[in-house]
């Protein structure tokens, strides 16, 4: 068998990947085929999003050294922010001080190269970047999917983690305690381990436990007889009773009064209840999850909660991640929810500005997801705009990039555009007008406009010999 050709096993195991490059360089394509790459080209971003297409696991390779113009970078943010595709930057150093392009490698790339790299150095970041993103799971975290309110979105590792501790406990009928700040989706989690398990087709019962008064909660989660006090008419079934053969899901449960940690416990104890005014006792099989914001230790330190009981519903602990903890997942869940609740607005709105992105990475999230959904789908009603700035969400003040005038932004790109072409022809006036295709008187006024222009002016207006 002679040079590049593969045997069928060899093609079995290629991966896939995208070389987005405007002009790639057919020794680096043939070394990643021969080490089992099935290598797809992109010659512009266009390309590449077509590529895209497919939900499967790959590999992306950016080679920024062609130079990408700011209509491009925005398009490229959308490619690079695919969460089935690990994407490997490779740029000469001198870009990196371009702000925009560190951003974009920094929140969208998993690893990046200096240019000059060798043909070795880029394969093994590849391969890396490819074995790290088929590890999350897809079929539960699709970053702006029209799904279901109950789906949970993430690729970060505490989020993977999470996804595989629901799956093991869905195998299991042990007791689980969650923690977690509110908001971060403690219910979900619950009910998606119900919905794993084989109590799934029985009911999912949840309970507030901080939402009922204190002399109702007993009432509430045991039921009543008829005449067990006055207004008792009837027979009432509780939350315990009602989530027979299913699961019982006791939310901030830090805020149970001690008198009902007793009844608990003694019905975790027995696994039968009595209603109040009653005298039979009735066996209940269901599983019980419970959910709390409440650091517990602190409050059985303070006597506010039966360490006895904490044993019974904490058989397994699964801490709940903040947002601020969940790197990339901020914005795959924002777009999320955009794409959920765009249709309430008669707009149509197409995603983030640079600046939103940057605020929701910046903000701490102190109410967490619910938080997130909330100044997502007031901005979405209140923004006049196609793309939800940081103002829509109410986080302006946490941006550095503050709003500029379409003059400051012609400014700004006439001031770079001229300082790339003085660097590429080393501050050849001739040459540098000529690329720039003004003349060099006109140049040289435009320079000195700029504050570009060298105090010993024989640097810019005397040719070297």
């Amino acid at each position: 068998m002679g040079g590049t050709a593969k045997t069928r096993e060899a093609l079995q195991s290629e991966r896939s990947m995208i070389y987005l490059s405007r002009q790639p360089r057919d020794d680096l394509a043939d070394y990643l085929g021969e080490h089992g790459w099935r290598v797809q080209f992109a010659r512009s971003v266009a390309d590449a999003s077509r590529l895209m297409r497919s939900d499967d696991a790959a590999a992306g390779l950016v080679d920024l050294s062609g130079g990408f113009s700011n209509r491009d970078l925005g398009a490229l943010e959308a490619c690079l922010r695919r969460t089935n595709i690990g994407w490997v930057a490779v740029t000469p150093s001198v870009q990196l001080d371009d702000l925009g392009l560190r951003r974009l490698i920094r929140n969208y790339c998993f690893d990046y190269l200096k240019q000059p790299c060798s043909n070795e150095a880029i394969n093994f970041v590849l391969g890396h970047a490819f074995g790290m993103i088929t590890l999350c799971d897809f079929d539960v975290a699709q970053s702006v999917a029209a799904t279901s309110d109950d789906e949970m979105v993430g690729t970060c590792d505490a989020m993977q983690q999470l996804f595989r501790t629901i799956r093991k406990l869905g195998n299991t009928d042990a007791s689980v305690f969650i923690a977690g700040e509110s908001g971060t989706g403690k219910e979900l989690t619950a009910l998606a381990i119900h919905e794993r398990s084989e109590r799934k087709k029985a009911p999912f019962v949840a309970i507030n436990c901080g939402a009922i008064p204190h002399h109702l909660l007993q009432s509430e989660l045991f039921g009543y007889e008829r005449g067990a006090f006055t207004g008792a008419n009837q027979r009432k079934i509780g939350r315990v009773e009602a989530a027979g053969g299913g699961t019982l899901f006791l939310d901030e449960i830090g805020d149970l009064p001690l008198e009902s940690q007793a009844s608990l416990l003694r019905f975790l104890q027995e696994g039968k209840i009595e209603r109040l005014g009653g005298r039979d006792s009735i066996a209940v099989d269901v599983r019980i999850i419970s959910a709390t914001h409440v650091d517990l230790d602190v409050a059985m330190h303070e006597g506010r909660f039966r360490a006895d009981l904490f044993h019974r519903l904490c058989v397994v602990r699964v801490d709940e991640p903040p947002l601020r903890a969940r790197g990339k997942d901020i914005e795959i869940l924002a777009h999320h929810v955009l794409q959920k609740f765009r249709s309430d607005s008669a707009r149509k709105i197409r995603g983030f500005t640079a600046s939103a992105i940057e605020a929701m990475y910046n903000y701490g999230w102190p109410g967490n997801v619910r938080e997130m959904i909330n100044r997502v789908r007031r901005a979405i009603v209140m923004a006049e705009g196609r793309l939800l700035s940081a103002e829509d969400l109410g986080l302006d003040h946490f941006t550095s990039q503050l709003p500029i005038t379409l003059a400051q932004a012609r400014e700004d790109a006439e001031r770079k555009a001229i300082e790339q072409a003085l660097l590429r022809h080393r501050h050849r006036l001739n040459e540098a007008a000529m690329d720039l295709g003004i003349s060099r008187v006109t140049l040289y006024r435009l320079m000195g406009s700029h504050g570009l222009r060298d105090t010993d002016e024989r640097t810019f207006d005397e040719e070297p010999d």
